[in-house]
């Protein structure tokens, strides 16, 4: 009962926090956890927002992280809905929106990400939408069923993973789609335009029409309702409702103000924290979509705003706020369901950061592994309708050696004879 007088605080309800919290619980902590997050519903999951909640082929319950009773079950104290709005570092507390102190002997800022604005007019339509929390999906499931049963038009902005899971819910329902992205394939900014091609066919042949190379500008309305978009390329398309799904930004504020060191925008923004998750205060940590990471394999900083991360960050965070040694080097991974193709992805490799992409398989069937190689090691992979193999492609990564490319790419070569 050593910890039985210390009290850790997480600050966040999402995947992070929960999982950091049964961390603690599971490692043997006897002291207070303290879980505050600013919405009403307990932690919960994102992926179904966007996949098979959205989609109505999984029900609400099924999103939650642990069940209700589970909390206290554990002797974990739940303060829903309250959003933390001071951290005062000095005095080790954090102050809630309705004036409750609480004070920490350890930190966990888990306060995730929210998504950006379109800064056009027409955004305070009531058909205008953006996809982070379970109430949006909630409103969102129903306006396309809405959309569905009156053949009305959706507008995206934005072709991204949401954007594009979004599209394909959307089309389940029978609604119209198009989705307005700047680049001139979808996913640009994640596979790079090698690949995109294979999304845009994806989408067309399921309906859904792409505008490219244009933003939107205005959002046209009467009598609050959404009638029509316009983008800077002078195109008009109808709409009934309009998702603005360009992104997320790391919900560092509280941070910021303390006086955290602050990731650059560049670096993609958030919490700085180092290899073990600790924030530039040693009785302070961060995990999840806020946190900014000196990662250890990739050699460079990193935020991921992907399920996986959350999964596996607060956890890891928690075993360092107890003082064991931590070392977060676990591979980026996420995944995505859009009409019958299956995808996972492990690495990272942005636009600019590789000098060839290796396909094996057949893209045309969509069923394969992309590879995206620089100067022979494989960044980043990509396995696409093509299942247990994605624990090989991160041993592939992580070994950071050259690889053949066209052993890489020889379907009768098995993958982990490369390794």
């Amino acid at each position: 009962m050593v910890d039985a007088h210390r009290t850790f605080v997480i600050v966040g309800g999402g995947l992070a926090g929960a999982k950091a919290a049964e961390t603690l619980r599971s490692a043997g902590f006897s002291g207070r956890v303290i879980l505050i997050g600013d919405e009403r519903d307990h932690p919960y999951e994102r992926p179904p927002l966007s996949k098979g909640y959205l989609a109505g082929k999984e029900e609400r319950d099924s999103v939650f992280v642990h069940e209700t009773a589970w909390y206290a079950g554990a002797d974990i104290e739940l303060h829903l809905g309250q959003p933390v709005t001071v951290l005062n570092r000095d005095a080790r507390s954090v102050e809630l929106g309705d004036g409750t102190v609480i004070h920490y002997d350890k930190l966990l800022l888990a306060t995730g990400a929210e998504p950006r604005r379109l800064d056009i007019p027409g955004t305070g339509l009531a058909g205008v939408h953006h996809l982070r929390r379970l109430a949006h999906s909630d409103r969102l499931r129903n306006v396309l069923a809405a959309l569905g049963r009156d053949n009305g038009h959706l507008v995206i902005a934005g072709a991204g993973w949401i954007g594009l899971e979004v599209a394909a819910a959307a089309r389940g329902y029978g609604a119209e789609v198009t989705v307005v992205e700047p680049e001139a394939t979808p996913l640009h900014r994640v596979i790079g335009p090698e690949l995109g091609q294979i999304f845009t066919d994806l989408h067309s042949d399921h309906g859904v029409r792409f505008h490219f190379g244009g933003r939107l500008t205005e959002i046209v309305g009467q009598d609050g309702m959404v009638l029509a978009v316009r983008t800077d390329d002078g195109e008009e398309h109808p709409a009934h409702d309009v998702l603005a799904a360009i992104g997320a930004a790391p919900r560092s504020a509280l941070a910021e103000a303390a006086g955290l060191d602050i990731a650059p925008r560049a670096q993609g923004g958030g919490i700085a924290v180092d290899a073990s998750l600790r924030t530039s205060d040693p009785h302070i940590y961060a995990a999840g979509d806020v946190a900014n990471v000196a990662h250890p394999v990739l050699g460079t900083r990193l935020r991921v705003e992907h399920w996986a991360n959350a999964l596996n960050g607060g956890p890891a965070a928690a075993r360092a706020m107890l003082g064991q040694e931590v070392s977060y080097d676990r591979v980026p991974y996420f995944f995505s369901d859009q009409y019958d193709l299956g995808l996972e992805y492990s690495g990272w490799a942005p636009p600019g950061s590789y000098d060839q992409v290796v396909i094996r398989g057949d893209a045309g069937k969509r069923e394969f592994i992309a590879f995206w190689l620089k100067e022979g090691k494989v960044l980043a992979g990509m396995n696409v309708n093509v299942w247990d193999v994605t624990d090989t492609v991160q041993e592939l990564i992580k070994a950071g050696q050259p690889v053949d490319p066209d052993a890489l790419a020889d379907p009768s070569v098995r993958l982990e004879s490369l390794i």
